[in-house]
């Protein structure tokens, strides 16, 4: 599995003092992007929590997941969180070190007060000790936010005092990328009140690794105000694959006004009882804690494939450049605008932003069925680069191993064998035995990929025809 090294830098430690009257949050920012360019320690917000144990409380869980593993937890992770300033909100961004739980929250304008929220992107310092004096944060007591350096230190800034080297493994930051591809299927599925919501997440195993249930993976059904279990996945089900993988909830469970739930569609796959992702929804005064879980504990979203078919056409590469350059932070990317702004089709500014996706460009928010821009922290670029199965792709086609005939194209593999793909109602299907396990679960097999990759008359990137025999 191939790494690199993050280096993530503070001024300072990230620090939570008592002052008179109430608190002092500090959260010290990394080198990030912001709308002038790159800044070394953006500043995005100085002003109030409206709700301080809320806010709080909701730091912890994202601090939690950033440092879970929950498929092999005996390995730790620790992976400082991302923030955006969104102008009107800010987002604080987690991934779990087994790449398996997307985790976010949003502190909305009701939740803010008293300072503007700047534009950007950056790391975040959440270190042990802060996580500490959060837990601890008790009462009323007003609670000052700030994210960023202070304002005065902003122009004498003399270097990092606070250095970290994160490893950073392909497979993680091809998760972070998918959570986003994955969650845009999601339609909301159950809403549930604060009781119902208490209940039913209490009564969810808290720790203890995932197991597969012997009859299948887990589902839940709508059933008037709450959610009811079930062995099926019958229309409106929703899966819940290692449920203790919900515990960072608890966190703000108290606080609760209600339970979101979403899902994607049962057909195809999940209505032969394959498992598919989800994302739970806690909804807090002026704040969303959002947890989007894979498939399975033992399975991260980096394989789920849902972003190859935008990575495999040159036209959305050129496309998603387009799109960059329209993107303004917005905390809703309106794709209409896009496309009048654009001139492109509303069709290919989504094969576009799913493209971004993959470099971290842009995240997607399942409350309010929209993407929003952000640039992630790391060297994302490489997704596309070391993308298994798509390098195995390109190059079946650099060796001219696919044959087009009508609906059905047949590939010579690396290893003389030949596999059939065939095209129903643009759906591919192969013959191959990637194909044959997941039928589509996980996106299409380097097979597929081919064939249309060859069908668009798509080039091929020289540089990725030397392939590590690595795709599927």
């Amino acid at each position: 599995m191939t790494r690199s090294l993050q280096a993530v830098a503070y001024r300072q430690p990230s620090v939570l003092r008592s002052a008179a009257g109430g608190h002092q949050l500090g959260l010290e920012t990394s080198r990030g992007s912001t709308p002038t360019g790159v800044e070394d320690h953006p500043r995005f917000f100085a002003g109030f929590l409206t709700s301080p144990r809320i806010g709080a409380a909701g730091l912890l869980a994202v601090a939690d997941v950033a440092a879970a593993r929950y498929h092999q937890p005996q390995l730790r992770a620790s992976l400082d969180p991302v923030v955006t300033g969104n102008g009107d909100r800010l987002r604080f961004e987690s991934f779990s070190g087994c790449g398996g739980v997307y985790a976010r929250l949003d502190v909305l304008g009701p939740g803010l007060d008293g300072g503007e929220v700047g534009h950007g992107t950056t790391n975040v310092d959440v270190n042990n000790p802060l996580r500490e004096a959060l837990s601890r944060i008790g009462g009323d007591d007003p609670l000052h936010l700030r994210v960023g350096p202070e304002e005065l230190a902003v122009t004498t800034l003399d270097g990092p005092v606070v250095e970290k080297k994160v490893p950073l493994p392909d497979r993680w930051l091809r998760g972070f990328a998918e959570a986003q591809v994955t969650a845009a299927g999601f339609d909301l599925r159950a809403e549930l009140p604060a009781d119902e919501a208490v209940r039913f997440l209490r009564s969810l195993p808290r720790s203890g690794p995932g197991r597969r249930p012997a009859g299948g993976p887990r589902w839940v059904v709508p059933v008037g105000r709450g959610l009811r279990p079930t062995t099926r996945a019958v229309p409106g089900a929703v899966c819940l694959p290692g449920p203790e993988r919900l515990a960072a909830l608890q966190r703000v469970l108290q606080y609760a006004t209600a339970l979101r739930v979403y899902g994607p569609a049962v057909i195809g796959a999940a209505a032969r009882g394959a498992a598919t992702a989800a994302a739970w929804e806690v909804v807090l005064p002026g704040m969303r804690l959002t947890l989007t879980l894979s498939p399975d504990a033992s399975r991260g979203f980096s394989g789920e494939g849902g972003v190859l078919d935008a990575l495999a056409t040159d036209e959305a590469a050129a496309d998603a450049e387009l799109i960059a350059v329209l993107l303004a932070w917005e905390p809703r990317v309106d794709v209409a605008e896009l496309a009048v702004g654009s001139g492109l089709t509303p069709e290919r500014v989504r094969a576009a932003l799913v493209r971004l996706g993959t470099s971290g460009r842009v995240g997607y928010d399942t409350a309010e069925a929209a993407y929003f821009h952000r640039e992630l922290p790391y060297d994302a670029e490489r997704v596309e680069r070391h993308n298994p199965r798509l390098r195995s792709a390109r190059a079946l086609v650099a060796a001219g191993a696919v044959a087009l005939e009508g609906l059905v194209g047949t590939v010579t593999a690396e290893d003389g064998h030949v596999h059939r793909v065939r095209d129903d109602a643009g759906v591919l299907s192969c013959s191959c035995q990637w194909w044959a396990k997941y039928r589509g679960g996980r996106g299409p097999c380097k097979h597929a990929l081919a064939v249309r990759m060859v069908r668009r008359g798509s080039a091929v990137a020289p540089e990725l025809s030397d392939v590590d025999g690595g795709g599927r």
